[in-house]
């Protein structure tokens, strides 16, 4: 049972270790911007390349010729595992830099924020800050949007170690087992490509906007892995460009429809793909309904005079915070009436599934609406047959029930994180606001974290991070480990 039990970690641990030295290797980029720009820093991401290099050797050498595929459990605990690594070592450079001055909990914070594509930030003066330390959070960023792992299962094949259990317990949403091509490999490869070239498009847009090339690549990173952190405290109202704020909006949305379905319209070229998807239609018009209700609020109240104005900052504010990316152009928490609560609520649906958005997903919402009405249907006609569609396709009720499963366990890790803020002396709305934009990986929230969660108790840091982790990872990828059924044989 033992000789069983470390053959079994003996894999993941040589998957871990591999891992870790293919994620050493992004450090790099950052020493080298510190070189080039000589504003300090390339010796922390020179020192922080070096010790995760050097912990991924160590790993993988001692178990460098163990062979076996790995399960579905394997793929589970390696993904889980890595996060949690990957965040620690993320941090390293940034706990060694002298600017910012930070400690560990802030340095494993703003890792695991960038990691999660949360966008939550413990920093100030970013304006100033060292051009490779602003680089790298937005490539962790740019990392965590479309999943590490993902790429990893691109390159994990050459060297004997299969990869479609790390993909199915990394992809976001309910649905796990759809390949856009036949071998997973080339299913990475494609997902990345296309991720790849809509970054460097959007990084294009944004220079020609009148970004400079820096800004341009470091908002693509954020904004295609909707994650939101920017290089300015002001984050993109600092270049006060509508212009800007359109290209913005228009890279948010396509973060935040399925990758899958990006492929499809590709391989088709006809976008009215798109319309015909129901998760992706549905998406586009809540946005619309949201974006229009804001405007109608926010003139009314006379918080803007102008029209264009008003629809342009709701527009902004609705796709940011509802695709669960967090840019603002301007404080929306000071915004009348419901407003406020209402985007921050919204961010509980987020995006597509498939998508870089956290939040639940909108595809769950409409599983979920569709089961209320038929329940409705039932009490009418209890012996009626009711199948629930999307897309003309039949849902089994394995993934309805799924589905309501997610969303309990979802709303009662909500509840428990919220109570345990509540215990550290924040307010209601700080500390609801602070879970919810943590466990839907948006960023920023209401009352004393409108602006950043720097001033939080370290406590309640950590378990931000926590809920952090299990919005990017949909929540049962990481609590399924804690089952006592997982570690059965």
């Amino acid at each position: 049972m033992r000789l069983q039990l470390n053959y079994y970690f003996a894999v993941v641990q040589r998957v871990l270790g591999l891992l870790l030295m293919i994620f050493s290797t992004s450090m790099l980029i950052p020493m080298i911007l510190g070189l080039v720009y000589g504003d300090g820093e390339a010796d922390a991401f020179g020192i922080g390349f070096l010790i995760t290099l050097g912990t991924g050797v160590l790993l993988w050498l001692p178990v460098r010729h163990v062979r076996r595929e790995l399960k579905i459990r394997d793929g589970f605990l390696v993904v889980v595992l890595f996060w949690m690594v990957l965040s620690l070592f993320g941090a390293v450079p940034l706990y060694l830099a002298t600017r910012p001055d930070i400690g560990i909990t802030d340095a494993v914070f703003e890792s695991v924020s960038g990691l999660t594509t949360t966008g939550a930030t413990v920093l100030t003066g970013l304006d100033t800050l060292p051009h490779a330390v602003l680089f790298w959070r937005q490539l962790l960023h740019w990392m965590g949007g479309m999943g590490i792992i993902v790429l990893a299962v691109a390159v994990l094949p050459m060297l004997g170690v299969g990869g479609m259990q790390l993909y199915r317990a990394e992809t976001p949403g309910p649905v796990k087992d759809s390949k856009l091509t036949p071998r997973i490999r080339e299913t990475a490869k494609a997902l990345w490509y296309l991720y790849l070239s809509l970054t460097a498009f959007c990084a294009l847009v944004f220079w020609l906007a009148g970004m400079n090339g820096f800004d341009a690549i470091s908002h693509a990173f954020s904004s295609i892995a909707t994650g939101g952190f920017s290089n300015h405290d002001l984050s993109l109202g600092h270049h006060d460009s509508a212009v800007i704020e359109l290209a913005a909006i228009i890279a948010m949305i396509v973060g935040s429809i399925s990758f899958s379905m990006h492929f499809m319209v590709w391989r088709s070229a006809n976008p009215l793909t798109y319309w015909k998807d129901a998760e992706t239609r549905t998406f586009l018009i809540m946005v619309a309904a949201a974006t229009l209700l804001a405007t109608v609020v926010l003139m009314v109240s006379g918080t803007y005079v102008s029209l264009p104005s008003a629809f342009i900052k709701s527009m902004f504010q609705v796709v940011s915070i509802g695709t669960t990316t967090g840019f603002t152009t301007t404080d929306y928490s000071l915004w009348p009436s419901f407003l406020p609560m209402f985007l921050l609520l919204g961010s509980f649906v987020g995006g597509c599934a498939g998508s870089t958005t956290g939040g639940m997903k909108v595809v769950r919402f409409i599983l979920l609406s569709k089961q209320g009405l038929r329940e409705i249907s039932r009490l009418i006609h209890p012996n009626a047959e009711i199948p629930i569609k999307i897309s003309g396709k039949v849902i089994p009720d394995r993934v309805i029930q799924a589905v309501w499963g997610f969303f309990a366990v979802y709303i009662t890790v909500f509840v428990v994180m919220f109570l345990i803020l509540l215990s550290t002396g924040l307010s209601e709305l700080t500390a609801f606001s602070a879970v919810a934009a943590s466990i839907n990986n948006l960023g920023p929230g209401l009352g004393e974290v409108s602006s950043n969660m720097a001033g939080l108790p370290g406590i309640a840091k950590w378990v931000l991070c926590m809920a952090m982790l299990l919005g990017r990872l949909e929540v049962f990828t990481l609590l399924v480990i804690l089952s006592p059924a997982f570690w059965r044989r």
